[in-house]
């Protein structure tokens, strides 16, 4: 089954009051339905209608449609619509557009409606549906909002909660850490006192002994300096005793 999208414009044409126009779309064909609140007009673009009119724009069938939806769907800037007398109680409705720098106008003839009132009525109908739908589509927005809303300020009070939880976290293992850092920087100084005055008295006892063993050996230079001359006395004294006794001997042979 052939897919339909509708449209409805409120068209505001050059030298003309305002009109709407309800478009129904489909690939190869559409259907207008215009209004001034007082008339209404009709044109039937039948399959054949419009793969006529496209092979005069050298265009395919769903291109020409495309680019008439969006002419119909939304009054385009910059573009020129008219909606004049074509005689007879009919309108003619166009509008221009710019291709490849060349301006060009499209026309559709619209027959007067042999009901306008219907008509009308049909055009009111689909706007007060469509009013209906966005309503309740902006309601619907408006609910979501509202719980993204509140959803966002739980998140952001969540969020300022763990903040301030983190920040007290940190301080408090802050604090802790300096107040260990403090305790290893009192051990350390404790342990280097301890070790200059350790080293401090280290170094007198070995400057004592040191200087105690300098006189012992002092004093022993000393004594045998005394005991040599004490020898050689002995000595000289048996070589004296000796040499006495010799003579004697030699005096009583005599």
């Amino acid at each position: 089954m052939e897919s339909t999208r509708h449209t409805c414009l409120k068209l505001v044409p050059q030298q003309s009051e305002p009109i709407f126009v309800k478009c129904t779309w489909s690939q190869s064909r559409f259907d207008l339905s215009i209004t001034d609140g007082l008339h209404a007009w009709i044109c039937h673009a039948s399959e054949e209608d419009v793969r006529e009119r496209a092979a005069q724009w050298d265009q395919p069938v769903t291109e020409y449609v495309e680019l008439a939806e969006r002419y119909l769907g939304f009054q385009q800037p910059g573009s020129v619509y008219r909606f004049t007398d074509a005689g007879d109680g009919h309108k003619r409705l166009s509008w221009t557009f710019d291709k490849e720098g060349t301006t060009l106008e499209w026309r559709w003839k619209c027959q007067l409606s042999p009901n306008s009132k219907e008509t009308t009525a049909g055009i009111l109908d689909f706007l007060m549906d469509a009013n209906i739908r966005l309503s309740e589509e902006v309601v619907r927005k408006t609910q979501s909002f509202e719980r993204l809303k509140v959803e966002a300020e739980k998140c952001l009070a969540q969020s300022e909660k763990i903040n301030d939880e983190k920040v007290e976290f940190e301080s408090a293992i802050y604090e802790k850490f300096l107040g260990v850092l403090n305790s290893k920087k009192a051990k350390l100084r404790e342990l280097r006192g301890q070790l200059s005055n350790e080293k401090a008295a280290g170094k007198l006892p070995e400057e004592e002994s040191s200087e105690k063993t300098e006189s012992f050996d002092n004093g022993s230079d000393d004594e045998e300096s005394e005991e040599e001359p004490a020898k050689d006395i002995t000595g000289t004294s048996k070589l004296v005793v000796g040499s006495r006794s010799r003579g004697r001997k030699r005096t009583t042979r005599i």
